[in-house]
């Protein structure tokens, strides 16, 4: 049997596995875990993955490739470098403005201003890189900066707004943007919670000069582990790209085959009057953050099947919101702007102080029902040890921050929770409230 015979034969008996695997999953109301999140695939996702290690070539190549294109379609850039994750894209694109060839370049001791009220990742970037964040509180409901308060939050030093859209919920962008373009402030946009939403009809992650996406499990599109730094801007996609990898100056794609390098002129480098491969001299300081090609191979078919994985995110999200605005006496429902679209990541709920419960007593109920909840990532990451004596500056007192911190949590809305385990919401959920209303 030939190689494309014993393929074809392979991936064939990959359709079979998934098939039996399909056949044995079921739901059980209390017997099975509802999830917050996690990977939607089928077989095609599972060939994509098979192909990839059958090749020859294991690190990124011709899926890379295909990805990008397909993913700066949808979004409507123009170029896309892909990252073993969207924590390393958000490290790209905050070090990218402090790179010796960036045109505003950031210096130590320069403000970014940005939410208390984040995920890690979003604020370890500006840390990393000797600057300041200067913290805005956040609104119960949107769980974001309230844009008319940044202007106020705008000191001599500041010099970018680094914003998460959280939980897919799009921050007001026609504010941020027209301040940002009056006042001369970079916009960096953490997208990773956001993918496919919108405002005003337009995409969140294409307002500001850079945006991240995170391609884990948890996340709107899923390749296991990944993400995505993108631009619009050619010279610093290509400075991007050198502080994916290592920080050379090269700018082949991994797969390139003409020897002379995309250049084509990979010999004809001098550094100190040496002449050297331009493969290996270094115009940055960078790092290796590449993710494998079996990544962007199952990428290309989640992809696809976006549209529908958004549709399904938005209806259960509707669902649970039906199910909660029965106790809006307990509950701070959650909020999104008139010109938003949100493609929901989780469904958010703020225990008021006045409902006569706690986070950790709703939640626990849930909990010990097999429905998984998650508390709003940091809530104010000022409270956790890592950052209770880092460089910042407070504009204003936190105190939503805080409350989030105490009482706000999140369900899952992703499109793997179907009408069953709805209804098993709804009825855990109602046997909470006996005897309460």
């Amino acid at each position: 049997m030939d190689e494309e015979a014993l393929k074809t034969r392979i991936l064939g008996l990959v359709d079979e596995l998934y098939i039996e695997m399909e056949s044995r999953r079921s739901f059980i109301p209390g017997k099975t875990r509802v999830r917050f999140s996690g990977d939607v695939f089928d077989s095609r996702e599972m060939k994509a993955r098979v192909r990839s290690v059958l090749k020859e070539w294991i690190t990124l190549g011709e899926y890379d490739l295909k990805f990008r294109e397909k993913f700066s379609q949808f979004m409507g850039v123009s170029h896309v470098l892909l990252t073993n994750s969207g924590s390393s894209a958000n490290l790209l694109a905050v070090s990218a403005l402090c790179a010796k060839s960036f045109p505003k370049r950031l210096m130590p001791g320069d403000e970014i201003i940005t939410p208390a009220c984040t995920f890690p990742t979003t604020l370890n970037p500006i840390l990393f890189n000797n600057l300041v964040p200067a913290f805005l509180d956040v609104d119960i409901g949107t769980y974001n900066i309230n844009a008319g308060k940044i202007a106020g939050a705008i000191s001599e030093k500041t010099r970018a707004i680094f914003l998460p859209h959280t939980l897919g919920n799009p921050n007001e962008m026609d504010v941020i943007t027209k301040l940002c373009e009056e006042r001369g402030l970079i916009l960096l946009e953490d997208n990773c919670d956001a993918l496919d939403s919108t405002y005003g009809g337009r995409k969140t992650g294409t307002f500001g000069l850079m945006a991240t996406s995170s391609f884990y499990p948890a996340h709107h599109l899923s390749m296991g582990e990944g993400g995505a730094v993108y631009t619009q801007d050619h010279s610093l996609y290509r400075l991007l790209l050198s502080l994916r990898n290592w920080g050379r100056a090269c700018y082949c794609d991994l797969n390139e085959t003409n020897p002379m390098g995309a250049c084509n002129a990979r010999f004809n480098f001098k550094v100190k009057g040496v002449p050297y491969d331009h493969k290996y001299i270094y115009s940055n300081i960078g790092f290796n953050l590449k993710p494998l090609d079996i990544q962007p191979a199952v990428g290309i078919e989640q992809l696809d099947k976006l549209p529908e994985f958004t549709a399904k995110r938005k209806s259960n999200f509707g669902k649970l919101y039906s199910i909660f605005s029965r106790y809006s006496d307990y509950f701070h429902l959650p909020i999104s702007l008139p010109k938003a679209d949100p493609s929901w990541f989780g469904f958010p709920l703020t225990v008021k102080d006045d409902a006569g419960f706690t986070r950790e007593d709703f939640t626990g109920h849930l909990e010990s029902n097999l429905i998984e909840t998650r508390v709003m990532f940091a809530g104010n990451i000022l409270n956790h040890p890592a950052y209770s004596d880092i460089r910042c500056r407070i504009v204003e007192p936190l105190v939503n921050s805080d409350k989030v911190f105490r009482s706000t949590m999140f369900m899952g809305v992703y499109p793997g929770i179907g009408e069953p385990q709805i209804e098993y919401i709804h009825e855990v959920v109602d046997k909470f409230f006996e005897g309460r209303k």
